[in-house]
């Protein structure tokens, strides 16, 4: 492809990702709506630095984005500032309280619940770019719905937005806007009252644990998600599976935030609670949503023990880890594994090994691995550690996908 076409490929994709129309673009940047075409279409050539400067300030990027192919490619597969302020300023909206100039259609709930579906389909793939692009919109939309109806169609806006809300927060939790992501997470567990349903109270309370570890009080975590737990296993004998199993993922939550408590013991309570719930659903029980079982109780208990800064016995675990299981979790599930068995190698000393890990998750999910703050601080301590690491090479090149400069 020639220069002129790449660069203009690059103009309408951020253009296009910006929500504006060529009309809206031309005036912006005080062209003519056949020059924006030209120049997309690759008919005119972008070469001069100040004109390149004034196109990439419309669409508030780098202007280096638009000629680079590493930094196209890197600024493409992430979530960039102006959608984490985009997801910020949808948190801040309080539609609730406000009276719309005009009547408003409500939100048509079927078409909500597949994008709560697409969004979720996104989220479980570490399609960054795709969630941080829609995800905005969708708090909006789902909060908007809640407002709109009453009676079991509010019910039904709300569970919607339990699960909208889990992702922001979880999103917001894995690069670094943990006060954020505990905002997102108060406002699960509100929509998930307001639902009515446990299936939306477990996803809530999970979300409030994992805020509550996110701003250093797993004590808290460990406290809500034991007594929800508790809570909702009350008649699980006469409850469906998929209700079962975000129990289990419940306690999952539990066992993390025991053991970054520094409780051991109480960690290895909840990752039996959370096995028997496992076992008493089978080993044949498959949910994408919830990716629970067996398989998923095991990593979670390597991660547990990584934060109880046992390594070795993490690794020793890890080695029961069933690699065809492993294959067919979500691909968040897979690289977050893949995050903790890097750390285990670290702990132990084994630099080599946590570099390979670290390879391995990048290749896994690039989007997510690069933007993640803990992955960076990762880095930085291996190579502060390089001495005669025969991949170095690799790792220098880990460090410059994340945008370190080693």
């Amino acid at each position: 492809m020639s220069e002129s076409r790449e660069i203009g490929r690059r103009v309408a994709y951020w253009r296009e990702r910006r929500g504006m129309s060529r009309k809206h673009f031309a005036d912006l940047v005080g062209r003519s709506v056949s020059w924006v075409e030209k120049v997309e279409q690759g008919e005119r050539l972008l070469v001069r630095i100040p004109t390149l400067e004034q196109v990439a300030d419309v669409l508030q990027i780098d202007w280096r984005v638009l000629v680079d192919d590493a930094e196209a490619e890197r600024a493409q597969r992430l979530p960039d500032a102006m959608e984490v302020l985009a997801i910020k300023a949808a948190l801040g909206r309080y539609d609730s309280l406000s009276v719309p100039a005009v009547r408003e259609e409500p939100p048509d709930l079927d078409r909500l619940q597949g994008q709560v579906t697409y969004l979720l389909e996104a989220f479980l793939a570490s399609d960054v770019s795709t969630v941080g692009r829609t995800l905005p919109g969708l708090l909006v939309e789902g909060q908007r719905a809640v407002v709109a109806f009453a009676g079991t169609s509010q019910n039904r806006a709300a569970s919607s937005l339990v699960t909208i809300l889990k992702i922001a927060s979880s999103t917001l939790h894995k690069f670094g806007a943990s006060d954020l992501a505990w905002l997102a997470a108060d406002r699960a567990v509100a929509a998930a009252v307001l639902a009515n349903d446990p299936m939306s109270l477990a996803r809530g309370v999970r979300c409030a644990g994992r805020a509550l570890m996110s701003v250093g009080l797993p004590r808290q975590a460990m406290l809500l998600l034991t007594n929800a737990a508790d809570r909702l296993e009350q008649g699980i004998e006469d409850m469906s599976p998929d209700l079962v199993s975000l129990i289990g993922m419940v306690w999952l939550a539990a066992e993390i935030a025991a053991a970054r408590d520094g409780d051991a013991e109480a960690a290895l309570v909840m990752h039996r609670k959370a096995e028997a719930i496992a076992r008493r659903l089978g080993p044949e029980y498959d949910d994408r949503m919830t990716a629970f079982g067996l398989t998923n109780v095991a990593l979670h208990r390597v991660s547990a023990l990584v934060r109880l800064g046992d390594g070795r016995t993490a690794l020793d675990y890890a080695v029961t880890v069933d690699p065809n299981a492993l294959a067919r979790l979500p691909r968040e599930r897979r690289v977050n594994y893949l995050l903790d068995l890097a750390v285990a190698h670290q702990q132990c000393g084994s630099t080599e090994e946590a570099v390979g890990a670290l390879w391995q998750a990048d290749a896994t999910a690039p989007q997510e691995v690069r933007r993640r703050p803990v992955v960076r601080d990762l880095i930085a301590e291996l190579w502060e550690a390089k001495d005669d690491l025969q991949s170095a090479s690799c790792l220098r090149r880990l460090a410059g996908n994340a945008g370190l400069s080693v």
